[in-house]
């Protein structure tokens, strides 16, 4: 019995689990230009959880230039000799609620920056994916320990935002 369970356990580390670390892009794509965003955020007075944050759009774009730079699987380049063109439209930022005291007072937020995307294939010009609605989010507290102002837990999103885009980019194969 014991035999049979070394070979067994023998066979499934040599076999290992399948995980890798490597990228599952194809060789072909070496570099990615990250177009500059344009804001398309509608700041109407309808939705009051919309949120205006200046030059947000270009913060976008720096966040995930600086995320592809340190995934290292794509390099950055200009549309003109990259493999990839990745497009983009800062389409929402919204701030939500999610608790209050007894006294009607905020005490934790998510807040969602929401882009819509396409990455396309220079050498064919094929759209290779497209996301209307794409977001990056976090959630945080007003006070206390935990306590975060509003523009760090924006610098929060961005990062999950940058993050969630370098994943669909490199390993959405």
């Amino acid at each position: 019995m014991s035999r049979l369970f070394l070979s067994i356990l023998l066979v499934l580390t040599i076999a290992g689990c399948g995980y890798t670390t490597g990228s599952l892009l194809p060789k072909n794509y070496k570099k990615i230009a990250i177009e500059p965003f344009q804001n398309k955020v509608n700041n109407s007075q309808e939705n009051s959880n919309v949120i205006y944050v200046p030059l947000l759009e270009s913060n976008v774009r720096t966040a995930i230039i600086d995320k592809f730079l340190f995934d290292g699987n794509l390099r950055i380049a200009d549309p003109d000799k990259a493999d990839l063109v990745l497009n983009g439209d800062l389409i929402g930022v919204e701030q939500d609620t999610l608790r209050q005291d007894v006294n009607q007072n905020v005490q934790e937020y998510r807040v969602r920056i929401i882009v819509s995307l396409s990455l396309t294939d220079t050498a064919t010009g094929k759209v290779l994916w497209k996301e209307p609605s794409f977001s990056g989010e976090t959630t945080y507290f007003l006070t206390g320990s935990q306590g975060q102002s509003q523009s760090s837990a924006i610098d929060a999103a961005l990062a999950d935002l940058a993050s969630r885009i370098v994943e669909r980019t490199v390993e959405n194969w």
